[in-house]
C-alpha cells in the first residue's frame, strides 16, 4: 500500500521516503529552485496525461462493482498498471506521458477497490485474492473472450496483486509482468512499523494545495508534477466540509509538514510554537481527508507479500523488476536474479514510488523490456538504452 510505502511500501526500508509518492527527472530539477522562487503546489486534472476515463462494471453475487480506469493509446499491447496502497491510478499518469511517447502500446491504469472513484460492495476485503480477481474481472468486462497481450505491471502493493493475479492465470493473454519497489523480505520486516507509519501522518488537509505541499516537502512524492495529478486521488473532500475555504490558502501545511531550509530561520522553538497553531487551525477547517484508511487493512498485509517472491520467479513468463535500490533483494531473489529468472534495474536517487519520483526511467526501462522481447515497436526514434537491448 502507499500508506505502507514508506515502511512497507513494499519493501521500503525505514530510512526510505513515505512511500505514497514518486516523481520525474525534470520536476526534481524544478524543486530545487532557489529561495525566492514559489512553486505551484495548485492540483492538475488527469485529462493532461490520459485521454480518456471509464467506469467499468463487474457483476457479482451482491450487484455490480464499478472501478474507474484511465486510458491512453490505441495500438500495440496493453500495459495494465496497477497502484500501491493507498495511491489511486492517477499516480501512473506522468509515466503513462512518458511511455506513450517512447512505444506502441496501450494504457490501462486501474483503481483497485477501495481507492480512487472505484466503488465496490464490500469495500473491506483488500485480500490479494479478492483484488487479483477484480483485475481479471475488469479484463474479462474491458475486452470479453479475446483480449489483447497484456502487462501487469504493479508497484508496491500493486506489483503484489500483479504476481498474485499472474500465477492464479487470471488474465488468459498475459505476456510479461513488471514488478517496481515491492520485495518480500524488505516488506515482511517493514510490516511491523507500518502502524507508526501512518500514525505520523498528517489526518487531514485544508485544501488540495496542502495535500500536495505535503506530499513533496515530506518525501513521499519526491516528483512535484506527478504530486499535483496524484494527490488528487489520494485525499478527498469531507462532504458537510464542502465549500469551506481557508484564507491561508495554499500557504500551509498541516500537521508538522517539513520547512524549506530557507524557510526556517525562525529557530525550533517558534517553529513548534506554529506547528501548534496550525494543528488547532486544522481542527476546526480540516475539508479533506484520505480517501482509505489503511491502518484498518493491516489483516490482510501479510497475504500481500508473504511467499511474493517464489510467485514471482514461478510466473512461466518474461518478467522485470525494477528497484530504488540493491539492499531490497531478498535471498531468492538473489538467487533468481543470478540464475537469469528476470531482468532486474536499479534506479537510484529515486524514493518508493519510483514510477512517480523518475517516470522517464521507468518508462525507459519498460519500453527497453517490451522492445526486447519484441511486445511492442519503437515510436518516435526511441532507441534502446540500457544493457541487455
Amino acid at each position: 500500500m502507499s500508506a505502507l510505502e514508506k515502511s512497507m511500501h513494499l519493501g521500503r526500508l525505514p530510512s526510505r521516503p513515505p512511500l505514497p509518492g514518486s516523481g520525474g527527472s525534470q520536476s526534481g530539477a524544478k524543486m530545487r529552485m532557489g529561495p525566492g522562487r514559489k512553486r505551484d503546489f495548485s492540483p492538475v486534472p488527469w485529462s493532461q496525461y490520459f485521454e480518456s476515463m471509464e467506469d467499468v462494471e463487474v457483476e457479482n453475487e451482491t450487484g455490480k462493482d464499478t472501478f474507474r480506469v484511465y486510458k491512453s493509446g490505441s495500438e500495440g499491447p496493453v500495459l495494465l498498471l496497477l497502484h500501491g496502497g493507498g495511491h489511486s491510478a492517477l499516480s501512473w499518469a506522468v509515466f503513462t506521458a512518458a511511455i506513450i511517447s517512447r512505444v506502441q502500446c496501450r494504457i490501462v491504469a486501474l483503481d483497485l477497490r477501495s481507492h480512487g472513484e472505484t466503488k465496490v460492495k464490500n469495500s473491506e476485503d483488500l485480500s490479494a485474492e479478492t483484488m487479483a480477481k477484480d483485475v481479471g474481472n475488469v479484463v474479462e468486462a474491458m475486452y470479453g473472450d479475446l483480449p489483447p497481450p497484456i502487462m501487469l505491471i504493479g508497484h508496491s502493493m500493486g506489483g503484489a496483486i500483479a504476481v498474485h493475479t499472474a500465477s492464479s492465470n487470471l488474465v488468459p493473454s498475459l505476456l510479461g509482468l513488471c514488478m517496481i519497489d515491492v520485495v518480500e523480505g524488505t516488506a515482511m520486516d517493514a510490516l511491523n512499523s507500518m502502524q507508526n507509519f501512518l500514525r505520523g501522518r498528517p489526518k487531514t488537509f485544508k485544501s488540495l494545495e496542502n495535500a500536495i505541499e505535503w506530499s513533496v516537502k515530506s518525501g513521499q512524492i519526491r516528483n512535484l508534477e506527478s504530486a499535483r495529478v496524484s494527490m488528487v486521488g489520494q485525499v478527498k473532500q469531507k462532504p458537510r466540509c464542502e465549500g469551506i475555504t481557508s484564507p491561508e490558502g495554499s500557504k500551509s501545511i498541516v500537521e508538522g509538514i517539513i520547512e524549506e531550509e530557507e524557510e526556517d530561520e525562525e529557530g525550533s522553538e517558534s517553529v513548534s510554537k506554529r506547528k501548534k497553531e496550525d494543528d488547532m487551525e486544522t481542527k476546526k477547517d480540516h475539508p479533506y481527508t484520505w480517501r482509505i484508511e489503511l491502518a484498518k487493512t493491516e489483516k490482510y498485509w501479510d497475504g500481500w507479500f508473504r511467499g511474493l517472491s517464489n510467485l514471482f520467479l514461478s510466473c512461466p513468463i518474461p518478467k522485470l523488476l525494477l528497484l530504488a535500490g540493491v539492499d531490497r533483494l531478498d535471498k531468492d531473489l538473489t538467487i533468481g536474479q543470478m540464475q537469469g529468472k528476470f531482468q532486474m534495474q536499479v534506479l537510484p536517487q529515486c524514493g518508493h514510488a519510483v514510477h512517480e519520483d523518475a517516470p522517464d526511467k521507468v518508462a525507459e526501462a519498460v519500453a527497453t523490456f517490451l522492445i526486447r522481447h519484441r511486445f511492442a515497436e519503437p515510436v518516435g526514434g526511441f532507441q534502446c538504452v540500457f544493457p541487455g537491448c
